[in-house]
């Protein structure tokens, strides 16, 4: 049996350089995917179909951005930076998402305000959320424990997220022709993407090596398991196999979309970053 190192403090991380730079890369990356695509949730506010769907797809949001300030946090005790410095000062190149979580989502104007696609939204929200929490189940066991602790307690609200959308999907899938031919078009949108959630990057080996999270082969094969017996009850056919976009977003490439957005969520931010907001 391989016997990884255990770290239990950024202190001891620090002793060991190369530990050091492969969990900072998956830190930036799991911090980075949850603020880009909780800042798309946010911009749901007041378009979602119904008011209590606002409510829930706001609350939502929030949760997941509190767990990309975990994962900023942690960056910010191995000496990386303030929180809230990596999250708003940064250029568009430093940030590690994936290309999904900067889609927008939808395109056109309606009235002078965004056209939106509801069934994209729910699509890449299971789908991401899948995904996200076949890693979580994974981080629990990581060599690094605080990263070990945060992730067992996103997972609890994580769990009644993917239920909440999971509902969406069967409601979307088994309603009107319509409904579920615009479901089945945003997953082709979504499937093409979300390959990319499965990557480490250019540092994959180190970070399975050292035991900070398990392989990106052993994950999608998890994923796959349980997600084919979703598409069943959902009444969904099976997509196939995930794509990979052509930007590689974990390297620093990425669409005019993460751009965009980072100019609006770090606006007043920027205006004097030592002031107390």
């Amino acid at each position: 049996m391989v016997q990884f190192l255990q770290v239990d403090s950024a202190q001891k991380a620090q002793e060991n350089p190369e530990y050091k730079a492969a969990l900072t890369e998956l830190l930036f990356q799991l911090a980075d995917d949850d603020f880009i695509l909780a800042y798309r949730g946010s911009e749901w506010l007041g378009l979602a179909p119904h008011i209590e769907e606002d409510v829930a797809f706001s609350s939502m949001s929030q949760d997941m951005m509190g767990h990309a300030v975990m994962h900023y946090e942690l960056l910010d005790e191995l000496g990386l930076g303030k929180a809230d410095d990596l999250a708003q000062l940064r250029k568009p190149e430093e940030f590690r998402n994936v290309i999904l979580a900067e889609r927008k989502n939808g395109s056109g104007e309606y009235n002078d305000a965004p056209k939106y696609d509801w069934a994209y939204a729910i699509a890449r929200h299971f789908v991401y959320g899948s995904i996200k929490q076949v890693k979580l189940e994974a981080l629990r066991e990581s060599s690094y424990q605080k990263l070990s602790f945060v992730s067992r307690k996103m997972l609890t609200e994580h769990r009644y997220h993917m239920m909440h959308w999971q509902v969406w999907m069967k409601q979307l899938a088994n309603s009107t022709d319509d409904a579920k031919q615009k479901l089945e078009a945003a997953l082709e949108k979504v499937w093409v993407d979300a390959g990319e959630l499965f990557s480490y990057g250019k540092q994959a080996a180190t970070i399975v090596g050292f035991g900070i999270v398990a392989s990106e082969e052993s994950l999608r094969e998890k994923w796959y398991a349980s997600m084919q017996q979703k598409f069943t009850e959902i009444g969904l056919n099976w997509p196939g196999d995930l794509g990979i976009p052509a930007e590689s977003g974990r390297d620093g490439q990425h669409t005019p979309d993460l751009a965009n957005a980072l100019q609006t969520l770090s606006e007043v931010y920027v205006l004097d970053p030592q002031a107390s907001w």
